[in-house]
């Protein structure tokens, strides 16, 4: 750092933190080119360029294993680590998390931590009985499409009614005929993430 320079967890007022998808069952290393992964460029760079000058880092984590795993959860305790070292990075500052698909439900699992604020989950793979505890006073705003045939919109749906009870705010979203890997109308998928965003720091803000 040069003389004169702020640093950067001075003048961070929030982090948005961006979740890619998985497998069901995988413990093989992720990577940087994996499909799952290189999806969520775009989304963070809409949401980096619509949040430009406003105080807030955007970051992408990438898990260490593909897969979800059962009752491991592999990718919760990864998350976790990821927002520990927000806070070692920027303080305690608040955190909305942004994930697709496994991602979504990963974001769902860690949103008890102290820093998370809120959770976006595009086509999120919200199986019958998760739980929504963890949901407890932040946001949850989902959305989905019908043509998925990955994870299901019935499904997030049912999740976001059962998280009203716990939730300070949920919402959910028909994203039309769409399917699974925000191919389709992405541009649309970004405008919603950035707008649930908005909303997330806003209330926080309030």
């Amino acid at each position: 750092m040069t003389s004169g320079q702020i640093p950067l967890r001075v003048s961070t007022k929030g982090v948005v933190l961006v979740a890619h998808g998985g497998q069901t069952s995988s413990t093989s290393p992720t990577s940087p080119l994996q499909p799952a992964v290189l999806r969520m460029i775009p989304v963070a760079g809409a949401i980096r360029l619509a949040l430009r000058g406003s105080g807030v880092a955007i970051q992408r984590h990438r898990f260490r294993v593909r897969g979800w795993n059962g009752a491991l959860a592999s990718p919760v305790g990864d998350l976790n680590e990821a927002l520990d070292a927000v806070v070692a990075e920027f303080g305690s500052v608040p955190v909305v998390l942004v994930g697709h698909s496994m991602g979504g439900r990963t974001a769902c699992r860690a949103a008890d931590h102290p820093l998370v604020r809120g959770v976006v989950a595009l086509a999120p793979w919200l199986p019958p009985g998760e739980p929504v505890s963890a949901l407890t006073g932040r946001e949850l705003h989902a959305a989905h499409g019908r043509r998925d045939r990955i994870t299901r919109a019935r499904d997030t749906r049912a999740y976001v009614e059962r998280a009203r009870t716990v939730a300070t705010a949920a919402s959910f979203t028909d994203m039309g005929e769409r399917g699974h890997y925000l191919l389709t109308g992405i541009h649309a998928w970004n405008e919603l993430a950035v707008d649930r965003i908005g909303r997330i720091l806003a209330h926080t803000r309030g």
